[in-house]
């Protein structure tokens, strides 16, 4: 589903350049649970950055499905993003609307139809067990329940990739548990999942393949890994 050919990515920071990413290649299969790991600066959030095409390589390729991402224009990128669900760790809602009504703008903005809408957005909702908060507003949820809305709206589109970006960071360890067994059984699902966390006790405890990023590059990528940072 997902490949890294050799991607180098650079930044500047006061003039001078340093590689976010330096010469990383891997490959994530389609139905994959991946958890990628390492320290502040290590180049998760650069990762993320560059599946969406917020980003391009400065050296490689990246392939989604099959094609490469880099060169594609803004309308054919637009949808390939539609395939991609982000989480993020600051859940990125919308104040002013219930839950059920954050999630419907989602759908909406892809120009679903009002009958996909109702019928599609109870049943996400309960997938992330918030059907009895529809009616909520943010502000009322507690941060675990603010995650998993967050979640809910990353999986309405029905994409084929969710990309959860340190999603128990601001989240103690009850809600943490929660939000992961909720992936668990999105991955169950036939979705591909790539989590990006710091979480030892999540990656120990999921038994997934673990890709551990130091420096900007892979020194491990176990299919049984651990938190070996």
């Amino acid at each position: 589903m997902i490949e890294f050919k050799n991607v180098s990515k650079i930044y500047f920071s006061g003039g001078k350049p340093f590689y976010a990413l330096k010469n990383v290649s891997f490959k994530i299969k389609k139905n994959e649970f991946v958890s990628i790991i390492g320290k502040s600066g290590a180049g998760k959030t650069t990762i993320v950055k560059l599946i969406i095409g917020q980003e391009k390589p400065d050296e490689g390729e990246i392939l989604f499905q099959g094609v490469n991402i880099n060169n594609l224009d803004s309308k054919i990128l637009q949808n390939l993003r539609r395939k991609i669900g982000v989480v993020h760790q600051d859940y990125k809602l919308l104040p002013t609307k219930t839950v059920k009504e954050n999630v419907e703008y989602i759908m909406e903005i892809i120009g679903a139809t009002q009958e996909e809408i109702e019928r599609d957005v109870p049943q996400v909702l309960e997938i992330v067990n918030l059907e009895n908060k529809m009616n909520s507003f943010p502000s009322e949820l507690s941060g675990g329940e603010k995650q998993r809305l967050a979640i809910a709206r990353a999986l309405i589109h029905q994409p084929d990739l969710i990309i959860a970006d340190e999603p128990s960071g601001n989240l103690d360890i009850y809600n943490t548990l929660e939000i992961i067994e909720i992936f668990k059984r999105i991955h169950s699902l036939g979705k591909t999942i790539i989590l990006l966390t710091h979480n030892k006790d999540v990656v120990d405890n999921l038994k997934k393949r673990v890709i551990t990023l130091d420096g900007g590059r892979i020194i491990s990528d176990d299919l049984e890994g651990k938190y070996i940072l």
